[in-house]
């Protein structure tokens, strides 16, 4: 089975069996999901979407959020990872979101990425989610599963974000994006992948994984 033919047939089952998936991040508006993003880097979704309500709450604009110091940001961010560095990246984001951008978040990935606390990833979930650009964003949960899916080789993300959006049709890779990252949330594992129920399994080069 050539590399085409593998993306075919992945894509199909996710197709048929998974036709609708959505970000686990909970948000009512580009700038809450915005938010949210930032602060899931390295850190679970769960942890995020617990951490979330009370910031919106306190913080529900841009403008808000700009007019806030960091002692009054830190104190809702402080149990996900790097709460320091991210509560001075929300605040600075907002600020720039306003100033740039007139405190609508932008949909143009260097846009996204010229704000503080966002990079390629974060830039292409807001571009996929919010505006359903054909982006894919390549996380560690998508980097491991393509690589052992046999959809890339690439050795950086940006590599494996260019063989899977050369490969997936443009229609399919906003949806593409959360197959993948679900898929190697649950199943295919970091540690301990669940190879025996995996319905992936036929297309796996490294199936029984760590065997």
């Amino acid at each position: 089975m050539n590399r085409k033919e593998r993306f075919n047939a992945i894509v199909e089952w996710f197709s048929v069996n998974q036709p609708e998936v959505r970000s686990e991040l909970h948000y009512d508006n580009p700038f809450q999901l915005l938010v949210a993003v930032i602060l899931s880097a390295q850190c679970t979704d769960k942890r995020v979407n617990m951490v979330t309500p009370p910031l919106f709450q306190a913080f529900p604009t841009p403008e808000a959020l700009a007019a806030a110091s960091f002692d009054d940001v830190f104190p809702y961010v402080k149990s996900v990872s790097y709460p320091n560095s991210k509560t001075q990246h929300l605040i600075d984001m907002a600020r720039k979101l306003l100033a740039d951008f007139g405190g609508s978040v932008p949909s143009d990935i260097d846009a996204l990425m010229s704000l503080p606390g966002v990079g390629r990833k974060t830039a292409n979930v807001i571009a996929s989610i919010v505006y359903d650009k054909p982006v894919i964003a390549v996380d560690t949960h998508v980097f491991r599963v393509a690589h052992r899916l046999g959809l890339s080789d690439g050795k950086t993300p940006y590599e494996v974000e260019q063989d899977l959006e050369r490969h997936i049709p443009l229609e399919k890779r906003a949806t593409a994006h959360h197959w993948l990252i679900l898929h190697g949330r649950y199943i295919c594992t970091a540690r301990k992948p669940k190879c025996e129920g995996c319905p992936l399994a036929s297309w796996c080069r490294e199936y029984p994984c760590g065997a």
